[in-house]
Protein backbone atom coordinates (compact mmCIF):
# COMPACT_ATOMS: atom_id res chain seq x y z
CA UNK A 1 0.00 0.00 0.00
CA UNK A 2 0.95 3.30 -0.68
CA UNK A 3 2.52 5.69 2.48
CA UNK A 4 0.96 8.54 3.32
CA UNK A 5 2.69 11.55 2.52
CA UNK A 6 4.78 13.11 5.50
CA UNK A 7 3.12 16.28 5.99
CA UNK A 8 -0.11 14.81 6.05
CA UNK A 9 1.38 12.59 8.85
CA UNK A 10 2.37 15.61 10.76
CA UNK A 11 -0.48 17.45 10.10
CA UNK A 12 -3.01 14.74 11.25
CA UNK A 13 -1.03 14.47 14.37
CA UNK A 14 -1.26 18.26 15.10
CA UNK A 15 -4.93 18.52 14.44
CA UNK A 16 -5.07 15.49 16.96
CA UNK A 17 -3.19 17.94 19.37
CA UNK A 18 -5.51 20.95 18.19
CA UNK A 19 -8.68 18.99 19.07
CA UNK A 20 -7.24 17.36 22.24
CA UNK A 21 -6.99 21.30 23.75
CA UNK A 22 -3.49 21.09 23.90
CA UNK A 23 -3.22 24.38 22.49
CA UNK A 24 -6.63 26.93 23.08
CA UNK A 25 -8.34 28.90 20.32
CA UNK A 26 -6.25 32.08 19.88
CA UNK A 27 -2.88 30.62 21.14
CA UNK A 28 0.12 30.85 19.26
CA UNK A 29 1.88 27.48 18.08
CA UNK A 30 5.60 26.57 18.36
CA UNK A 31 7.43 28.17 15.56
CA UNK A 32 8.03 25.67 12.65
CA UNK A 33 11.40 25.35 13.19
CA UNK A 34 10.70 24.09 17.03
CA UNK A 35 7.87 22.16 15.32
CA UNK A 36 10.29 20.45 12.86
CA UNK A 37 12.89 19.59 15.47
CA UNK A 38 10.30 17.92 17.60
CA UNK A 39 8.80 15.50 14.58
CA UNK A 40 12.14 15.11 13.04
CA UNK A 41 11.05 16.87 9.55
CA UNK A 42 12.49 19.31 7.31
CA UNK A 43 10.77 22.75 7.67
CA UNK A 44 9.10 22.39 4.25
CA UNK A 45 7.06 19.54 5.57
CA UNK A 46 5.88 21.57 8.73
CA UNK A 47 5.29 24.51 6.62
CA UNK A 48 2.76 21.93 4.13
CA UNK A 49 1.80 20.25 7.58
CA UNK A 50 0.64 23.83 8.72
CA UNK A 51 -0.90 24.74 5.25
CA UNK A 52 -2.95 22.09 5.26
CA UNK A 53 -4.73 22.86 8.58
CA UNK A 54 -5.17 26.60 7.48
CA UNK A 55 -7.23 25.24 4.90
CA UNK A 56 -9.06 23.12 7.17
CA UNK A 57 -9.83 26.17 9.42
CA UNK A 58 -8.23 24.82 12.44
CA UNK A 59 -5.10 27.66 12.34
CA UNK A 60 -4.79 31.23 10.75
CA UNK A 61 -1.55 32.59 10.09
CA UNK A 62 -0.32 36.14 10.94
CA UNK A 63 2.23 38.14 9.23
CA UNK A 64 4.81 38.67 11.30
CA UNK A 65 3.40 36.75 13.93
CA UNK A 66 2.94 33.56 14.10
CA UNK A 67 0.27 30.52 13.17
CA UNK A 68 -2.55 30.72 15.98
CA UNK A 69 -5.25 28.31 16.68
CA UNK A 70 -8.50 29.99 15.47
CA UNK A 71 -11.93 30.02 16.22
CA UNK A 72 -14.18 27.04 14.59
CA UNK A 73 -15.47 27.79 11.42
CA UNK A 74 -19.29 26.33 11.00
CA UNK A 75 -19.50 24.61 7.10
CA UNK A 76 -22.60 24.83 6.32
CA UNK A 77 -24.17 22.24 4.01
CA UNK A 78 -25.61 22.99 0.46
CA UNK A 79 -27.87 20.55 -1.33
CA UNK A 80 -27.45 20.22 -4.66
CA UNK A 81 -31.01 18.87 -5.91
CA UNK A 82 -33.19 19.35 -8.79
CA UNK A 83 -35.73 19.76 -6.48
CA UNK A 84 -34.62 22.39 -4.09
CA UNK A 85 -32.43 23.86 -6.81
CA UNK A 86 -35.66 25.82 -8.81
CA UNK A 87 -34.92 23.51 -12.16
CA UNK A 88 -30.84 23.89 -12.16
CA UNK A 89 -31.57 27.46 -13.13
CA UNK A 90 -28.59 29.86 -13.18
CA UNK A 91 -29.54 31.47 -10.00
CA UNK A 92 -30.10 27.94 -7.74
CA UNK A 93 -27.87 27.58 -4.26
CA UNK A 94 -29.57 25.92 -2.66
CA UNK A 95 -33.46 25.62 -0.91
CA UNK A 96 -34.96 28.84 0.29
CA UNK A 97 -35.47 27.50 3.77
CA UNK A 98 -31.60 26.07 4.52
CA UNK A 99 -30.12 28.01 6.94
CA UNK A 100 -26.96 30.11 5.58
CA UNK A 101 -28.25 29.81 1.74
CA UNK A 102 -28.06 32.22 -0.54
CA UNK A 103 -30.72 34.78 -0.25
CA UNK A 104 -29.54 37.40 -2.95
CA UNK A 105 -27.35 37.78 -6.01
CA UNK A 106 -25.96 40.01 -8.26
CA UNK A 107 -25.56 39.45 -11.73
CA UNK A 108 -24.08 41.09 -15.11
CA UNK A 109 -24.80 39.53 -18.88
CA UNK A 110 -23.03 40.38 -22.15
CA UNK A 111 -24.55 39.59 -24.87
CA UNK A 112 -22.90 38.30 -28.59
CA UNK A 113 -19.59 37.08 -26.66
CA UNK A 114 -17.38 35.36 -29.17
CA UNK A 115 -17.34 31.51 -26.92
CA UNK A 116 -14.13 30.02 -26.51
CA UNK A 117 -12.98 27.45 -28.14
CA UNK A 118 -13.78 24.92 -23.98
CA UNK A 119 -16.85 26.57 -23.41
CA UNK A 120 -17.91 26.09 -27.37
CA UNK A 121 -16.70 22.04 -27.02
CA UNK A 122 -19.15 22.17 -24.07
CA UNK A 123 -22.05 23.63 -25.58
CA UNK A 124 -20.88 22.04 -29.28
CA UNK A 125 -20.84 24.74 -31.03
CA UNK A 126 -17.83 26.41 -33.09
CA UNK A 127 -15.14 28.42 -31.54
CA UNK A 128 -16.29 32.80 -31.65
CA UNK A 129 -20.28 31.19 -31.96
CA UNK A 130 -21.91 33.85 -30.38
CA UNK A 131 -23.31 33.42 -26.52
CA UNK A 132 -24.73 35.31 -23.79
CA UNK A 133 -22.05 35.56 -21.01
CA UNK A 134 -23.06 35.76 -17.33
CA UNK A 135 -21.57 35.96 -14.00
CA UNK A 136 -23.35 35.58 -10.59
CA UNK A 137 -21.74 36.71 -7.00
CA UNK A 138 -24.29 34.54 -4.58
CA UNK A 139 -24.81 36.10 -1.46
CA UNK A 140 -25.90 34.68 2.07
CA UNK A 141 -26.71 36.96 4.80
CA UNK A 142 -24.70 39.99 2.54
CA UNK A 143 -21.86 37.59 2.73
CA UNK A 144 -20.30 36.09 -0.92
CA UNK A 145 -21.47 31.89 -0.93
CA UNK A 146 -20.67 30.89 -4.41
CA UNK A 147 -19.54 32.55 -7.84
CA UNK A 148 -20.55 31.18 -10.61
CA UNK A 149 -20.05 31.73 -15.35
CA UNK A 150 -23.12 30.52 -17.29
CA UNK A 151 -23.12 30.54 -20.98
CA UNK A 152 -25.94 30.33 -23.53
CA UNK A 153 -25.77 29.94 -27.45
CA UNK A 154 -27.57 32.58 -28.86
CA UNK A 155 -28.68 30.77 -31.48
CA UNK A 156 -31.27 29.01 -29.49
CA UNK A 157 -32.64 32.52 -27.35
CA UNK A 158 -31.60 35.35 -29.81
CA UNK A 159 -34.68 37.26 -30.70
CA UNK A 160 -36.62 35.93 -27.55
CA UNK A 161 -38.21 37.88 -24.01
CA UNK A 162 -35.33 35.24 -22.58
CA UNK A 163 -32.20 36.13 -23.99
CA UNK A 164 -31.17 37.58 -20.69
CA UNK A 165 -31.49 35.36 -17.88
CA UNK A 166 -32.04 37.92 -15.67
CA UNK A 167 -34.06 40.64 -17.48
CA UNK A 168 -37.38 39.96 -19.04
CA UNK A 169 -41.04 38.13 -17.84
CA UNK A 170 -38.89 34.99 -16.86
CA UNK A 171 -35.69 36.70 -14.77
CA UNK A 172 -34.21 35.04 -12.17
CA UNK A 173 -36.56 31.74 -12.66
CA UNK A 174 -33.93 29.33 -13.67
CA UNK A 175 -32.77 27.42 -17.38
CA UNK A 176 -35.60 24.86 -17.02
CA UNK A 177 -38.46 27.19 -17.09
CA UNK A 178 -37.13 30.17 -19.08
CA UNK A 179 -36.26 27.28 -22.00
CA UNK A 180 -39.85 25.83 -21.60
CA UNK A 181 -41.46 28.76 -23.02
CA UNK A 182 -39.15 29.31 -25.76
CA UNK A 183 -40.73 25.15 -26.23
CA UNK A 184 -37.09 24.21 -25.46
CA UNK A 185 -37.93 21.20 -23.13
CA UNK A 186 -34.67 19.88 -20.40
CA UNK A 187 -34.39 16.76 -19.92
CA UNK A 188 -30.49 15.99 -18.31
CA UNK A 189 -28.35 18.00 -16.11
CA UNK A 190 -24.64 16.61 -16.05
CA UNK A 191 -22.19 18.32 -13.32
CA UNK A 192 -18.63 17.34 -12.49
CA UNK A 193 -17.19 18.69 -9.39
CA UNK A 194 -13.13 18.95 -8.59
CA UNK A 195 -11.41 20.49 -6.23
CA UNK A 196 -9.47 23.71 -7.15
CA UNK A 197 -7.42 26.27 -5.24
CA UNK A 198 -8.75 30.03 -5.56
CA UNK A 199 -7.11 31.99 -7.91
CA UNK A 200 -6.51 35.87 -7.06
CA UNK A 201 -9.77 37.23 -8.48
CA UNK A 202 -12.12 34.36 -6.60
CA UNK A 203 -10.45 34.69 -3.21
CA UNK A 204 -11.15 38.61 -3.69
CA UNK A 205 -15.01 38.65 -4.53
CA UNK A 206 -15.28 35.28 -2.21
CA UNK A 207 -13.26 37.22 0.83
CA UNK A 208 -10.95 33.91 1.61
CA UNK A 209 -7.19 33.76 0.95
CA UNK A 210 -5.38 33.33 -2.57
CA UNK A 211 -4.76 29.47 -2.95
CA UNK A 212 -7.62 28.70 -0.57
CA UNK A 213 -9.59 25.30 -1.59
CA UNK A 214 -12.87 25.71 -3.56
CA UNK A 215 -14.94 23.24 -5.29
CA UNK A 216 -15.46 24.09 -8.64
CA UNK A 217 -18.53 22.30 -10.39
CA UNK A 218 -18.81 22.48 -14.22
CA UNK A 219 -22.39 22.18 -15.58
CA UNK A 220 -24.07 21.56 -18.54
CA UNK A 221 -27.71 20.97 -19.16
CA UNK A 222 -29.25 19.36 -21.78
CA UNK A 223 -32.52 19.42 -24.08
CA UNK A 224 -34.23 16.30 -25.02
CA UNK A 225 -33.05 16.33 -28.14
CA UNK A 226 -29.66 16.15 -27.06
CA UNK A 227 -28.75 19.87 -27.74
CA UNK A 228 -26.75 21.29 -24.68
CA UNK A 229 -28.13 24.99 -24.13
CA UNK A 230 -26.51 26.35 -21.21
CA UNK A 231 -23.10 25.41 -19.86
CA UNK A 232 -21.07 27.19 -16.21
CA UNK A 233 -18.74 26.99 -13.67
CA UNK A 234 -19.27 27.02 -10.37
CA UNK A 235 -17.13 28.22 -7.29
CA UNK A 236 -17.71 27.50 -3.72
CA UNK A 237 -15.05 27.88 -1.01
CA UNK A 238 -14.66 24.54 0.75
CA UNK A 239 -14.05 26.19 3.83
CA UNK A 240 -17.78 27.61 4.23
CA UNK A 241 -19.49 24.99 2.34
CA UNK A 242 -19.96 21.19 2.59
CA UNK A 243 -22.10 20.21 -0.91
CA UNK A 244 -24.37 17.39 -0.88
CA UNK A 245 -26.06 15.67 -4.04
CA UNK A 246 -29.64 14.74 -3.26
CA UNK A 247 -31.67 12.62 -5.83
CA UNK A 248 -34.66 11.08 -6.43
CA UNK A 249 -36.17 7.77 -7.03
CA UNK A 250 -38.76 7.45 -9.45
CA UNK A 251 -41.93 5.93 -8.59
CA UNK A 252 -43.76 3.28 -10.86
Amino acid sequence: MPREAPYLAVADVLRARILAGEWQIGERLPSRARLSEEYGVGRNVMQRAMDRLITDGLLEGRAGSGTYVRTPRERLRLVRSRHRDRGFGSSSCSGARQRGSADAWDSHSEVRVPAPEEIAVRLGIRPGDLCVNTHYEFLAERQPVQLSESWEPMAITDGTPIVLPEMGPLAGKGVVERMRSIGVVISTVVEAPRPARATRAQANLLGIGVGDLVLQIERTIYATDGRPVETADMVIPDVRREVVYEFGVDRP
